[in-house]
């Protein structure tokens, strides 16, 4: 289970570019009345995205507290990662080992990311996402956010859509960063 140890700094929403998206009238004395119901349906649509593509949107740190190690390798499940910032090793007793930093490998790419460690339990504290700020963001995935965001605000007393439904705009967006897996071997 990915912990995330920091969470996307409330200023660093878009919640200004949302209410735009949306055209929402300006110039009020309760211009920021929704502000927090905007901010919740960016973080929804954030959450929503990173789920469907395995990557981290907004730069942030994030723990992977029991992983082991396949092939001598750990991947770490979002990307793209910045920085791992600790790796240890756990023993059968709940203890660990933090390892030096040339104990370990780091190789990163935009799909699968992975620690380079050895047999063994560990333990992966990393930073991951395209940059603090959502301008950091490519522009079809800023889109993206924008598009379910509004979508969520739109639909939000409706309780028929399907499991898992988002418009059609943004799955075409999405399209593009979603990881496709492809295995073998026949395991039933």
């Amino acid at each position: 289970m990915l912990v995330e140890l920091t969470t996307v700094p409330p200023e660093a929403l878009p919640v200004a570019r949302l209410k735009e998206h949306l055209r929402l009238g300006s110039g009020f004395a309760e211009d920021a009345v929704q502000d927090g119901l905007l901010a919740g349906f960016l973080r929804a649509a954030l959450a929503a995205i990173e789920g469907r593509t395995g990557k981290a949107l907004m730069a942030r740190g994030f723990r992977l507290p029991r992983a082991q190690a396949r092939d001598g390798e750990v991947a770490l499940p979002v990307a793209p990662v910045g920085a791992v910032l600790e790796v240890a090793r756990l023993d059968g007793a709940g203890g660990e080992e933090v390892l030096a930093p040339g104990a370990w490998r780091f190789e990163g790419d935009g799909a699968r990311p992975r620690v380079v460690t050895g047999p063994g339990s560990y333990r992966v504290d990393f930073l991951a996402g395209y940059g603090p700020a959502f301008d950091d963001l490519p522009p079809d995935l800023q889109q993206a956010v924008l598009l379910l965001a509004a979508h969520y605000h739109d639909y939000r007393h409706d309780t028929a859509l399907a499991a898992g439904c988002a418009p059609f705009g943004v799955t075409a967006l999405l399209d593009r960063y979603r990881c496709l897996r492809v295995g073998g071997g026949g395991r039933a």
